[in-house]
């Protein structure tokens, strides 16, 4: 099914951009009207060259989570990791056990991906996918629509919380807990790219901290990642080798100059640890 995509937050830009000068911008989520490229001069190269922008999906970031929300210890069990991590003929086996728990999540005409992240069965997904809508409704990895109450937002680190009207019984997914990932560690990105649910890509982890700046100002720590990550991917979990949420994926690279890009291989996750830090917060004010 063809929906069109939430508005679009601000532009975003890698921070320490590539030496080469591809010429693009951020696409818009799947069916929003396409934006005009930028230029922009940068770093202590004198070049002038047109930024690679952060294409935000309809999705977003990853991390390493501590939060205390995964620690709640009433409801739903969640998705136990793997005992050790398999090699990369073995994450369809991982695949597995991740995709029951995540949900695509529609709001008015914009489509996203979401995923349960504690025991009552609550859903994570990004701000801009929600956009300003109240009530969502979410398919699950097997075709059951459950209408959901938008229990809040932070746009800042586009994270939105939804709350189930009824009980699904998912199973939350494990957030990794310790350490940081490292380069080139096996990683999946699993959501509903352009309305395709319950799609699965894999691939690794190309930079743990990749620094970004926003059009709107500030900047954001980022999980970069070559797993193909395209527009209505945004809220979906980048999962690790054992299947523990390491971000959620929010963003891509994109050379597009007028129509909506796809993923070239550089996508980046919001950290889990700031996901739920997030989340926390919102419920905590609810």
């Amino acid at each position: 099914m063809t929906v069109a995509g939430p508005p679009v937050p601000p532009v975003a830009r890698p921070s320490d951009p590539p030496s080469a000068s591809p010429n693009g911008q951020r696409p818009a989520p799947y069916g929003a009207p396409p934006a005009p490229p930028r230029t922009t001069t940068t770093g202590p190269r004198t070049a002038l060259i047109t930024a690679v922008a952060l294409a935000v999906l309809g999705g977003a970031g990853a991390g390493y989570a501590a939060g205390a929300l995964a620690d709640d210890d009433s409801g739903t069990d969640p998705v136990p990791p793997a005992a050790a991590a398999p090699q990369r003929e073995g994450l369809g086996a991982v695949a597995a056990r991740v995709l029951p728990s995540v949900v695509s999540v529609e709001a008015g005409s914009g489509q996203g991906t979401g995923f349960v992240f504690d025991r009552r069965g609550r859903v994570l997904t990004n701000a801009h996918v929600v956009g300003e809508s109240d009530r969502v409704e979410l398919v699950t990895d097997g075709g059951r629509r459950i209408e959901a109450e938008v229990l809040g937002r932070d746009r800042g680190r586009d994270v939105a919380v939804l709350e189930p009207d009824d009980d699904a019984g998912l199973r939350p997914l494990t957030p990794a807990r310790s350490g940081r990932p490292a380069v080139g560690d096996s990683v999946i990105a699993v959501g509903s790219p352009l309305g395709l649910t319950g799609t699965v890509t894999a691939g690794i982890v190309s930079a743990p901290d990749r620094q970004v700046s926003l059009s709107s100002g500030g900047r954001r720590s980022a999980i970069q990642t070559d797993a193909s990550i395209n527009p209505g991917n945004s809220g979906g979990p980048l999962v690790d080798a054992r299947g523990r949420v390491i971000g959620i994926n929010t963003a891509i690279a994109s050379l597009a100059r007028g129509g909506q890009g796809g993923s070239i291989g550089i996508g980046f996750a919001i950290p889990m640890a700031e996901a739920l830090d997030s989340a926390e917060s919102i419920i905590e004010g609810n």
